[in-house]
C-alpha cells in the first residue's frame, strides 16, 4: 500500500517514510507513526506524519 490515503494510516501501525532531506535520493527509514501531520484526506506525495523516533517524513510505504 503507498501513503497517499489518510484513512489508510493509524497511530501504531508500521511504515517506512522519507524524510526530507533524504526526498531527493529516496532512502526510506522505517518505524511506527506517532502521530499524523496532514490535514487533507489526500496527498500525491504521500501524508506527513511522525514516527515515535520523532522524525517527521511522508509515508511511501504501509507495511
Amino acid at each position: 500500500m503507498n501513503g497517499q490515503k489518510r484513512a489508510d494510516i493509524k497511530s501504531g501501525i508500521d511504515v517506512k517514510i522519507v524524510l526530507k532531506e533524504h526526498q531527493r535520493c529516496g532512502t526510506l527509514t522505517e518505524g511506527t507513526v506517532q502521530r499524523i501531520l496532514t490535514n487533507s484526506s489526500t496527498h500525491p506525495h504521500g501524508i506527513k506524519v511522525k514516527l515515535t523516533s520523532g522524525e517527521v517524513g511522508r509515508v511511501k510505504e504501509i507495511l
